[in-house]
């Protein structure tokens, strides 16, 4: 499983979702400290994060879609739970070494380092603690009529990902785009968001008691 495909399954929108596309395309670019700025301000002090979500995941040609449910937990540096309700169960670990794709129907578990899986991803962003300059080359677009916009194209030259859209509503982080180099389209949009909440250390934990097949990437 490539790091796209197992990002569009973490990281796999109604029908204005071409029309906000198409315009983030062609946005004209801001100040680059501008985005970073706004960035360095929402991860300032993060700790923890808990959401829920709703995915969809556009082809090539825009001409199919897969929607999908979920909820999201979060535990910086390094640790995060995607939970998909819809339209499969799936739960998605990071526990700070390797990520774990638990495909519940399938009964199959496939993992992978961190490091490889993680490369130029939204995750990587929202889970590393560090300069966010470091990871990304930076800038801001104009602002449209909901959201402010920040747009990261990865540093790393061996990863998948293309560009990752970041929007804000007021101070809020609430929508991620992500754009890889087969021309898939991710929007991730959140709701009900709970910053810097205590969560349980188990949420980041395989039970390796599951049973079914451990399918090693690396």
């Amino acid at each position: 499983m490539t790091t796209s495909l197992l990002f569009a399954r973490l990281a796999a929108l109604s029908h204005c979702g071409r029309i906000l596309l198409a315009a983030l395309l062609i946005a004209p670019a801001a100040s680059a400290s501008d985005g970073a700025e706004r960035l360095d301000d929402y991860l300032r002090g993060l700790t923890t994060l808990e959401a829920n979500f709703h995915q969809i995941t556009f082809n090539a040609d825009r001409s199919q879609m897969l929607e999908s449910d979920g909820r999201l937990f979060l535990q910086r540096p390094g640790r995060f739970r995607w939970e998909y309700a819809t339209p499969f169960e799936q739960v998605i670990i990071a526990d700070g070494k390797r990520v774990y794709v638990h495909d519940i129907e399938l009964e199959q578990v496939y993992h992978r380092s961190q490091r490889e899986a993680l490369r130029g991803t939204p995750a990587l962003l929202l889970t590393k603690d560090e300069p966010v300059s470091d990871l990304f080359e930076i800038a801001s677009t104009e602002s449209g009529s909901e959201r402010d916009w920040v747009v990261l194209r990865p540093r790393d030259p061996e990863t998948e990902i293309e560009r990752i859209e970041i929007g804000f509503d007021g101070e809020r982080l609430d929508t991620l785009i992500m754009v890889d180099g087969f021309g898939q389209v991710t929007q991730i949009r959140f709701a009900d968001i709970r910053r810097n909440v205590a969560l349980d250390d188990e949420l980041f934990k395989l039970d390796q008691a599951i049973g079914g097949d451990f399918l090693e990437l690396d």
